[in-house]
């Protein structure tokens, strides 16, 4: 029997990226666009590869670019992470697995590299097919610190809890990453949002932009970890913008939303460099009249629209920067 599992790409609606500084955020899951985990029992424990864990290339310019897009490593270093660290979750916890092997596959449809967690979708479908194969539970709010430390601890790649959270809860979620909460019981405090309380959302992604997004957040880090002031202000005051959102919501003012999408990125122009590239994708929307911030990392944008003649507007406008706009959905 063949088990199959999914996972979503995410967006960041509020808060982020106070998500990696004990932040609070609100995310939504982006059902367009997945990762699918096949496994099924076989005599050894395999591993397919895909098309981008090739090692052979037409030359040097199709290497480069195939890095450019994918990263350095595919997808197989975070099944192999996933795998080792499910095992050692088992262990710790004093959970005997049968003898049994299997094989497994890998499929994504998330664009790599523009701030959407496609890595982070493949080891959470991952593991819910380790789960379903073992018939081991892990509580839902314990597998996305697990998720994470699958990919910081064994590949070193820069990460949050938020992707992780709301990939494992999906909708519309609210996190408060409380320090002392995340230290003694190793989550936040995390709370669904029923998506129909939304505005009318909009999702744009530019691959021209795509970056490996595990490298962005480092000087920010640095000067978080010293102590400085400005920073650590700045973080607040984005963290409160969730917050803000988070009542918005839930009092049925989701029109609020508008501006503090808009603080929210303003806000994070103080601290970060954000590329001219970005920024331009960022006023174009405005221009429209829509809100605009990061989503993630960079390279894909999220914001509120008014009506679909202002959400033709954006198909337009942003495709002119080499952006695809499409509705998220959102279950």
């Amino acid at each position: 029997m063949i088990i199959e599992t999914r996972a979503y790409a995410r967006a960041g609606l509020l808060g982020n990226p106070s998500d990696g500084f004990f932040g609070k955020t609100i995310a939504i899951s982006v059902r367009n666009f997945g990762a699918s985990i096949s496994l099924y029992e076989s005599p050894e424990l395999h591993i397919e590869s895909q098309p981008q864990d090739v090692s052979t290339f037409r030359s040097i310019f199709h290497l480069r670019d195939s890095v450019s897009m994918l990263g350095y490593n595919g997808g197989i270093p975070l099944i192999k992470a996933g795998i080792k660290k499910f095992g050692d979750y088992c262990e710790d916890n004093k959970i005997r697995l049968p003898n049994r092997n299997f094989t497994v596959r890998y499929r994504s449809s998330i664009p790599r590299q523009v701030g959407m967690s496609g890595s982070s979708a493949i080891v959470v479908a991952l593991f819910r097919a380790l789960m379903q194969f073992y018939k081991v539970e892990i509580p839902i709010e314990i597998l996305p610190q697990l998720v994470m430390v699958t990919e910081t601890e064994e590949l070193g790649i820069t990460a949050g809890l938020q992707d992780r959270v709301i990939q494992c809860y999906e909708g519309c979620v609210y996190m408060d990453f409380d320090k002392t909460m995340i230290e003694q019981k190793g989550h936040g405090k995390y709370e669904r949002i029923n998506p129909d309380l939304l505005p009318k959302l909009y999702v744009a992604y530019n691959t021209n932009l795509s970056k490996v997004s595990g490298k962005v957040h480092s000087d920010v880090r640095a000067r978080y970890d010293r102590g400085e002031s400005d920073v650590i202000d700045v973080l607040g005051q984005i963290a409160k913008k969730a917050e803000d959102g988070r009542s918005a919501l839930l009092e049925g003012r989701s029109d609020d939303l508008h501006q503090l999408m808009n603080e929210n990125f303003d806000l994070r122009c103080q601290i970060y460099n954000v590329p001219e590239s970005n920024k331009r994708l960022i006023n174009a929307a405005r221009a429209c009249g829509a809100s605009a911030k990061f989503a993630g990392s960079g390279g894909t944008i999220i914001g509120i629209y008014r009506d679909d003649d202002m959400l033709n507007q954006l198909f337009v406008q942003l495709k002119k920067h080499n952006a695809r706009v499409i509705k998220p959905f959102v279950v």
